[in-house]
């Protein structure tokens, strides 16, 4: 990278952003845009095993016809990185629902500054170095990012 590039975005995806977006009847949802976005490496996508396993699992369940595309988009968008060790976790009791707090931690570990939810409640009342953004939140943020590069502010 440059001394005047700017970083790509870098964005930690949560379970149901993954499962709405295999599961999209069609290519305008924001979840799936996020994916694409990662599948042609204009941002950066990262997600933990947790995640995967939580997508996967509800997708078995709710909408087994959205697997294939659900491996798909793995393979293809996303960084999976491991989910934190319990002792990482400890000491940050109490800034996410204790279900969603080992994918904050790992959120925050690999430096993402956004976490991309429809849950944003779960992830209350947060840290201040990662923002918790719904799907079409997020891409509204790329968007402004994408415009001021090429404007050459």
């Amino acid at each position: 990278m440059s001394a005047t590039q700017a970083p790509k975005p870098r964005a930690f995806i949560d379970a149901d952003t993954l499962f709405a977006g295999a599961a999209s009847p069609s290519e305008h949802g924001a979840s799936l845009l996020i994916l694409r976005l990662a599948e042609i490496t204009l941002i950066d996508a990262l997600t933990s095993e947790q995640v995967i396993a939580e997508a996967e699992r509800n997708l078995k369940a709710k909408l087994p016809r959205a697997l294939p595309a659900f491996h798909h988009l793995v393979s293809r968008c996303l960084k999976i990185v491991p989910d934190p060790l319990p002792g990482d976790i400890l000491a940050y009791q109490g800034l996410a629902d204790p279900k969603d707090l080992p994918i904050f931690v790992a959120a925050l570990r690999e430096k993402c500054p956004w976490l991309v939810t429809f849950n944003v409640r779960h992830y209350q009342p947060g840290h201040s170095d990662i923002k918790i953004l719904r799907p079409g939140e997020f891409v509204l943020q790329v968007r402004e990012q994408l415009a001021q590069l090429n404007s050459g502010r």
